[in-house]
């Protein structure tokens, strides 16, 4: 007969999907010590008897994965290994009547907006004066700032406003406060982040206000880099280009989603710009700020999308040279625009236009690094891994960008320091580099 477990109750915070996603589980960890509680993240078999999987449920694979690990879950507390089994996130917010009837076995699930909820649920309260404290699980140097949540734009493909509700900012004085904890806590790195950076500020101040936003973060002590991620092309506030020409914190890079290229595809998308329009925007952003690195993800295999479709958009990633570029191929979700539509690409030519395109960046990336070999760039030092130390310029971002490799076994270096480093060899997506001294 299973017994319930008389060793104090743990907690295990488990993150699925994007960088929001660790955000709002840093949140939720920070507000469960507060009031007590023994809180961990991600942590080994078995070390905890109460679980919160923090899940995602932007396409089809993120869905799958989320609920492979909940049904991981429900079989350990089954085995008495688990007592208690807690979901949120966007699949619990999407899908919450459909998850109860298909996996009773959870506890409870919770939407995005549920936290009050779903810690009353852990015998813990909300404090509303712990605004802005987290406790962060990325490495020490740097940490996400989430300035938004939801988003007002239509795309058609996109469920993300189903899940995260309309576009919200939050106030620069307590973005300003955050990054101060944050940089108290030993972070060098704020990572911005919402659905539509683009967007930011017109809620609060009637007016697209991230450059304000940025005036105020460069002036916090401790913070050395501040990284731009998700801004929305239709509508990007050029003044925050002016901003990162002259403030050296800022770093020279952007996350700017383009999704397609081929006019006909971006009509259907309900992207509201043209071929022609994105094409100057990015010749807009290269004359503003030289050297900037442009980030970017695409989507293959959307409705309709035509040989000749694909052929305009391969011949614009050889044509725009993206540093970094990202592909996924089109998922059918029910609720958007989108779905209305014929899903008519079949799966296996989506899968061969996705490995096309990243077969056409890595020649790409490996290009531009070479140009690299020989350069000193001003590295940060995320980790030691094997006998390397791992770091990363100012024009990487964690986790999806390029790495730079310093060996070990021939120099020392502390993580959360800035180095010189001399490249002196690179791949497609890796640097090798040697500490330069000063």
């Amino acid at each position: 007969m299973r017994t319930k477990s008389l060793k104090k109750n743990k907690i295990n915070v488990v993150t699925l999907g994007c960088s929001k996603n660790v955000y709002d589980s840093e949140v939720l960890m920070g507000q469960l010590k507060a009031s007590g509680k023994d809180v961990t993240h991600e942590a080994a078999n078995n070390e905890a008897n109460i679980v919160v999987i923090n899940t995602c449920g932007f396409i089809n694979n993120a869905k799958e994965e989320s609920v492979n690990t909940i049904l991981d879950y429900v079989d350990r507390k089954e085995q008495g290994l688990v007592d208690k089994i807690f979901v949120t996130g966007c699949l619990s917010e999407r899908y919450k009547p459909d998850l109860e009837a298909e996996i009773p076995d959870v506890d409870k699930y919770f939407g995005t907006t549920d936290l009050p909820l779903l810690l009353k649920a852990l015998g813990a309260d909300y404090k509303h004066e712990l605004l802005g404290e987290r406790l962060t699980t990325t490495p020490k140097n740097y940490a996400y700032l989430k300035i938004s949540e939801g988003c007002d734009r239509p795309c058609s493909f996109c469920a993300i406003p189903l899940m995260r509700g309309k576009h919200a900012s939050q106030p620069i004085e307590k973005l300003v406060k955050e990054a101060e904890n944050l940089a108290k806590n030993g972070v060098k790195e704020l990572i911005l982040i919402a659905q539509d950076l683009t967007y930011y500020g017109l809620d609060l101040y009637k007016k697209r206000n991230l450059a304000e936003l940025l005036e105020n973060l460069v002036k916090v002590e401790g913070i050395e880099w501040i990284r731009l991620h998700y801004a929305f092309p239709t509508g990007f506030p050029m003044d925050v280009l002016e901003l990162m020409k002259r403030e050296p914190k800022i770093c020279n890079y952007i996350d700017i989603p383009l999704q397609h290229i081929a006019d006909n595809v971006l009509k259907s998308m309900r992207r509201g710009t043209t071929y022609a329009k994105t094409t100057q925007l990015l010749k807009d952003f290269r004359a503003a700020v030289p050297g900037i690195t442009i980030r970017t993800t695409l989507i293959v295999g959307y409705p309709g999308e035509t040989e000749e479709d694909f052929e305009i958009l391969k011949n614009w990633v050889k044509e725009m040279r993206f540093e970094r570029l990202g592909c996924f191929t089109y998922s059918h979700e029910e609720n958007t625009h989108a779905y209305l539509l014929e899903d008519d690409v079949p799966a296996d030519v989506k899968q061969n236009r996705a490995n096309e395109i990243m077969d056409i960046q890595a020649q790409i990336s490996w290009d531009l690094n070479q140009e690299k070999i020989g350069k000193t760039f001003r590295c940060i030092i995320d980790r030691k891994e094997g006998n390397n130390f791992i770091a990363r310029t100012e024009f990487d971002s964690p986790d999806v960008d390029n790495e730079v490799l310093i060996d070990a076994t021939k120099y020392y270096l502390k993580t959360g320091e800035f180095v010189a480093i001399e490249i002196y060899d690179a791949t497609e997506f890796d640097l090798y580099g040697t500490p330069v001294s000063k």
